[in-house]
């Protein structure tokens, strides 16, 4: 079951998160709050100024939870394949590497929004899939 929920609704919890470069590559990657409970290798809906992508959790050399790569479907997200996502955000918003945007939190632990800040996004607001069946999937893909 989903319901629509917009970004300034009390039941959604926004961060102010940094976009930062990666090394000298100067691709992007968004800097997440600890608190969010979330762990290397997790992968987790990411809309992206309101358009649905997967993107793997990571950890940063110094430590740091980042989202580096939003892709089309999970499977490209964990093997960190396909179209950058995340990086034609960047490219195509109006945020950019030194700056900032919102982290929004949908569903804990299973769906999040990056968005760029002031803007008003409306989220389809999904409940995560079982553990059960995201394990077999997983186990099928390799």
């Amino acid at each position: 079951m989903s319901e629509r929920v917009a970004s300034d609704h009390d039941a959604v919890e926004t961060h102010r998160v940094a976009i930062e470069a990666v090394g000298r590559t100067g691709r992007p990657r968004v800097v997440l709050p600890d608190e969010l409970g979330l762990t290397d290798g997790d992968v987790v809906t990411l809309a992206l100024d309101g358009d649905d992508y997967e993107a793997r959790i990571d950890t940063s050399l110094d430590g740091d939870l980042t989202v580096t790569h939003a892709a089309d479907n999970r499977r490209l997200a964990r093997e960190r394949d396909g179209e950058n996502r995340l990086a034609e955000w960047v490219a195509d918003a109006t945020v950019s590497v030194g700056g900032s945007a919102h982290f929004d939190v949908v569903t804990e632990d299973h769906q999040y929004g990056l968005r760029t800040p002031g803007k008003r996004v409306v989220y389809t607001a999904t409940e995560a899939p079982d553990s059960s069946l995201s394990d077999i999937a997983s186990d099928l893909e390799g």
